[in-house]
C-alpha cells in the first residue's frame, strides 16, 4: 500500500512534459488495481500508444472507459457515453483475444482481481475461463447499456421535441384566433381540427414519456426521476405558452389534452349553436320587417315576444359589446318606430292637437333612439370586428360591405324621418299654444314682445284662459276653455272698465280666477294695480259652461285683491283684499251683488 501511495504522489508531481517519459507498467498497474482509473488514464493511454502487446493494459483501459461511461449523464452526454461503451468493448475484445493461460501465469500479479479459491483443491488461482467470462459479461453489459441509453435518449428527445412542437402549435392557435373571447367567437372547423390534432399530439408526448420512463427503469440509476405534473390551462393569456424543462424531476407540462377536449366541447355544444341562433334570430327579425312593409301592421308585440335573453347572455360572455346584438337592436328600433307610426295612423288627421302632440312626441322619441343607435353602429369598425363574426356576416349578409350598406341606409332613413317628425312636432306644438275661435286665435302663452290683440292675463293649463282683447284700443274681457282640440267649448266675452283697462295700463292689469272642480262655473277678477280716486278698479265675472256669461260687474276695492274663493254650497265668491298690514273680505253672491 505504501508503494501505491508513493506512486500516486509521484504521478501528481509529474509535469505535462514528463508525460513523454516512459511509464513503467508495473508501477502503473498498482494504481489501476486500487481503481484510480481517472488518475491513471492519461499514463495508461501513453503506455498503450507505445505498447500494443500488453493484454492487461487493454483490459484496464476497457475497465477505465466502462467506469467513465457508467458515470456519464445519460441525457446530456449520451454521445460521449456511447463512444466510451464502444471503445471499452474494443479494448475488452483485444484483451479477450490476447489473454492466454501463458499470460495469466507469467503476469498473475496483474490479474489478482480474478484470483479465487479452487473448491476442489482449496488453493487460490486464476482461471482463463473466469477472465473470459468476466470480459464476455462486461461486453454484453456495455452493449446492452449502449442500446438502452440510445433508446432512452430517443424517447426523451421524442417526448421533448413533441412537446416543444405542441407548445408551438398552441401558441400559433392562440396567436391566430386571438385572446380567449375572440378565440371562441372566431372558432370554426379549422380550429376544431387543430384542437383535435393538439389532443392527439399530447397523447404522443405522454406515450413517448412513458416509454422513456420504462427504459429508465430498466437502466436503473440514471440520475433522473422525472414525474409528470400536469398544469391546467385556465386563462389563455396567462397559461399554456411557457416551455417545459424535461430534465427536471418535477416536470411541469401544460395539460393541452384536457384544454383541447374542453374547448372543443364548448365550441361544438355552445358556440356553434349560438352562431346558428344568431342567424335564425336575424331571419326572424327580417320576416317581421317584411310583415310591416307588406301588411302595414304593428309588430311591437312580436318583437317583444321574439326577445332571446339566453342568446344575448351567452354572447355577452364572449363580447361585452357584440356586433350582432347592435345590429339586432337597430332592426328592432326601426320596426318599433314603424309600428308606432302605424298605430298612430288612424289618428293622424285628428283635430285633437294635444293627442296628436303626444303621438308625435312618442314617434320623435322612437326615431331619435333609432338614429342614435344606428349612428353608433355606423361608427364601428366592421373590418376589425368581422373576424369575430365572419360566420354571422357571411350567412346573413354575404359580405361585410353589404352589412355596412344596410347600416348606412338605415341611418339615412333615421335622419330623414327624424327631420320630418321634428317639423311635424314643432308645428303641432305651436298649435297647442293657441285656442281658435272662428277667425280669432287666442294665445295660451305670455309673450310681451309680440303685438297681439288678445292679451292673456291667466292661463290655467288645459282648463281655461282669461284676458283682454283690444280693438281700436278698446278693451273687452274674454274667457275661453282650453280643450285638446284647442277649439273652446266654453267662450265668453264681457265688458270691462274701459278707462282703467286701456292698453297703456296693460303692465299693471292683473287677474285672479277660479273654477269648481267639475269645470262648470268660472270666476275671474280683473283688476288694476294702479288706484283711481284712491280705489282699485276691478271687473268681476261669472261664466257657466252651459250658458256662457252669467254676469260681469265693475267694482271699486279699497285694497288690492290677493285671493278669490268660490263656495259651491252658497254660490258665493269671496275676494280677499289686503294692504300687507290689514286685510278685508269682499263677498259677492251668485247673482253678482256685493253683500259684504
Amino acid at each position: 500500500m505504501n508503494k501505491i501511495v508513493a506512486f500516486i504522489f509521484i504521478l501528481s508531481c509529474i509535469s505535462i512534459e514528463s508525460l513523454a517519459q516512459k511509464v513503467k507498467y508495473k508501477d502503473l498497474v498498482e494504481l489501476l488495481k486500487v481503481k484510480q482509473y481517472e488518475k491513471a488514464e492519461p499514463f495508461l493511454r501513453r503506455y498503450l500508444k507505445e505498447n500494443d502487446d500488453n493484454p492487461n493494459a487493454f483490459l484496464y483501459m476497457g475497465i477505465t472507459l466502462q467506469e467513465k461511461a457508467q458515470a456519464n449523464d445519460v441525457l446530456k452526454h449520451t454521445d460521449i457515453l456511447i463512444a466510451r461503451c464502444d471503445s471499452s468493448v474494443m479494448f475488452f475484445d483485444k484483451a479477450y483475444n490476447m489473454i492466454t493461460e501463458k499470460e495469466l501465469k507469467r503476469n498473475d500479479e496483474y490479474y489478482e482481481m480474478y484470483s479465487r479459491r479452487d473448491l476442489r483443491t482449496g488453493e487460490f488461482g486464476i482461471k482463463l475461463s473466469d477472465v473470459r467470462l468476466d470480459l464476455e459479461t462486461r461486453v454484453k453489459s456495455l452493449k446492452e447499456r449502449k442500446e438502452k441509453v440510445k433508446e432512452l435518449k430517443k424517447y426523451f428527445v421524442q417526448a421533448e421535441s413533441q412537446y416543444t412542437k405542441l407548445n408551438s402549435n398552441y401558441k400559433s392557435i392562440e396567436s391566430k384566433y386571438g385572446p380567449e373571447r375572440s378565440f371562441y367567437l372566431r372558432a370554426d372547423e379549422a380550429l376544431v381540427g387543430k384542437l383535435k390534432e393538439l389532443e392527439l399530439a399530447f397523447d404522443s408526448v405522454i406515450t413517448s414519456f412513458n416509454n422513456y420512463k420504462s427504459v429508465s427503469k430498466q437502466l436503473g440509476k440514471t440520475g433522473y426521476n422525472q414525474q409528470l405534473n400536469l398544469q391546467e390551462i385556465i386563462d389563455m393569456k396567462r397559461d399554456g405558452s411557457s416551455p417545459a424543462d424535461f430534465t427536471n424531476d418535477d416536470l411541469k407540462i401544460w395539460d393541452y389534452k384536457r384544454w383541447s377536449k374542453s374547448t372543443v366541447e364548448t365550441i361544438e355544444k355552445v358556440i356553434y349553436p349560438m352562431k346558428d341562433r344568431l342567424i335564425s334570430y336575424d331571419i326572424a327579425l327580417n320576416k317581421l320587417s317584411d310583415k310591416i312593409k307588406k301588411d302595414s301592421v304593428s309588430v311591437i308585440n312580436e318583437v317583444t315576444q321574439l326577445e332571446d335573453k339566453l342568446l344575448y347572455s351567452q354572447l355577452l360572455k364572449y363580447d361585452a359589446d357584440p356586433l350582432p346584438i347592435a345590429v339586432f337592436d337597430v332592426k328592432k328600433a326601426e320596426m318599433k318606430y314603424q309600428s308606432t307610426v302605424i298605430i298612430h295612423k288612424p289618428l293622424r288627421d285628428t283635430s285633437n292637437v294635444k293627442l296628436k302632440l303626444t303621438y308625435l312626441t312618442d314617434e320623435l322619441k322612437s326615431i331619435r333612439h333609432l338614429d342614435s343607435i344606428a349612428g353608433i353602429l355606423a361608427k364601428r369598425d366592421l373590418s376589425a370586428e368581422s373576424d369575430n363574426y365572419s360566420h354571422f356576416i357571411t350567412k346573413s349578409y354575404g359580405t361585410k360591405s353589404v352589412l355596412a350598406s344596410l347600416i348606412s341606409t338605415t341611418l339615412d332613413y333615421a335622419h330623414r324621418e327624424e327631420l320630418k317628425k321634428q317639423i311635424e312636432w314643432e308645428a303641432t306644438m305651436q298649435a297647442t299654444k293657441w285656442a281658435v275661435n272662428g277667425t280669432d286665435s287666442i294665445p295660451l302663452f305670455f309673450e310681451k314682445t309680440r303685438e297681439l290683440n288678445h292679451k292673456p292675463l291667466v292661463v290655467v293649463e288645459e282648463k281655461y284662459t282669461v284676458g283682454l282683447v283690444y280693438k281700436d284700443s278698446l278693451a273687452t274681457g274674454y274667457l275661453y276653455s282650453i280643450t285638446p282640440t284647442r277649439v273652446p267649448d266654453v267662450k265668453a266675452t264681457f265688458s270691462v272698465d274701459q278707462s282703467s283697462f286701456n292698453k297703456r295700463n296693460l303692465p299693471i292689469i292683473k287677474c285672479l280666477s277660479t273654477s269648481d272642480e267639475a269645470g262648470q262655473v268660472f270666476y275671474s277678477v280683473i283688476y288694476s294695480e294702479g288706484k283711481v280716486a284712491e280705489k282699485f278698479p276691478a271687473t268681476v265675472t261669472k261664466v257657466y259652461r252651459s250658458d256662457g256669461l252669467a254676469w260681469s260687474n265693475n267694482i271699486k276695492l279699497d285694497m288690492m285683491p290677493t285671493q278669490i274663493t268660490y263656495s259651491i254650497e252658497s254660490g258665493e265668491l269671496s275676494i280677499k283684499t289686503s294692504t300687507g298690514v290689514e286685510s278685508k273680505i269682499i263677498v259677492i253672491d251668485k247673482a253678482g251683488k256685493q253683500i259684504q
